[in-house]
């Protein structure tokens, strides 16, 4: 199998404009993310796809790969597609821009499902955790997923789910990490794909995957990102960074 990773780095960012482009112990969040990935030895090859002249320049200029989006796109997920559509590639690791910290167990955690699947029943894979803090199980920054008995996706959620009527049934609740590995014809197939209307109800590109027909295996993790939305990560990283 030929294994890629895409980084998805947009210039612009509600929360945080601009935070790929910020300093983190003398080189930016991107490069550092960029550099994270390459150290995995995971990988073929990895690519930043970006919008940003600015993102571009930083990656190539530090001896790095980009390639520069066409088209506006709503999603990581089209943007890659894009990105990979002449590529000679089986599978594509989506990993986070914004996560310099980025470590090859949980990436290799995700990669390990292909690797048995010689009949290409799993079109992506992603990880999850298991949470118990009511407070974490009821925020709606945290995406939920409930899975079917051989761990394939059921449902992704900002809501509680399931809902616990009773509370004495043993239920385990789990927020969903996001990353991804896909194969490439599911990339494809999600570009070509209309959003529909749970995907646009709870803005989770995910759920396109599943309305149709997609499988999504999901790998339990203890793995916890450190990613970076806020001036406030920022100075964390920083100080995890000085710390090391």
């Amino acid at each position: 199998m030929k294994i890629i990773a895409v980084i998805p780095a947009r210039y612009a960012s509600t929360r945080f404009p601009a935070k790929l482009m910020q300093d983190l112990g003398g080189k930016t969040v991107i490069l550092r993310t960029y550099e994270a990935s390459v150290a995995t030895n995971l990988f073929d090859d990895v690519f930043v796809v970006t919008d940003s002249d600015l993102i571009f320049n930083e990656i190539v200029s530090n001896g790095g790969k980009a390639i520069m989006s066409i088209k506006e796109h709503e999603s990581g997920s089209d943007r890659i597609a894009e990105a990979i559509f002449s590529l000679d590639v089986d599978v594509v690791v989506n990993v986070q821009g914004d996560e310099p910290f980025t470590e090859a167990g949980p990436l290799e955690q995700v990669l390990s499902v292909f690797k048995n699947d010689e009949d290409h029943k799993i079109d992506l894979a992603s990880l999850m955790r298991e949470i118990t803090d009511e407070e974490e199980i009821n925020n709606p920054n945290n995406v939920k997923v409930v899975v079917d008995q051989s761990q394939f996706a059921l449902y992704f959620s900002r809501s509680v789910i399931p809902y616990p009527r009773d509370k004495d049934v043993g239920v385990r609740y789990f927020q969903h990490i996001g990353i991804y590995a896909f194969r490439k014809q599911a990339l494809l197939d999600f570009y070509s794909l209309p959003m529909k209307s749970l995907e646009a109800s709870e803005k989770l590109e995910q759920l396109r995957y599943l309305e149709f027909g997609k499988r999504i295996k999901m790998v339990e993790t203890t793995h916890v990102g450190i990613g970076i939305d806020t001036a406030e990560d920022l100075e964390k990283a920083r100080s995890i960074l000085a710390s090391k």
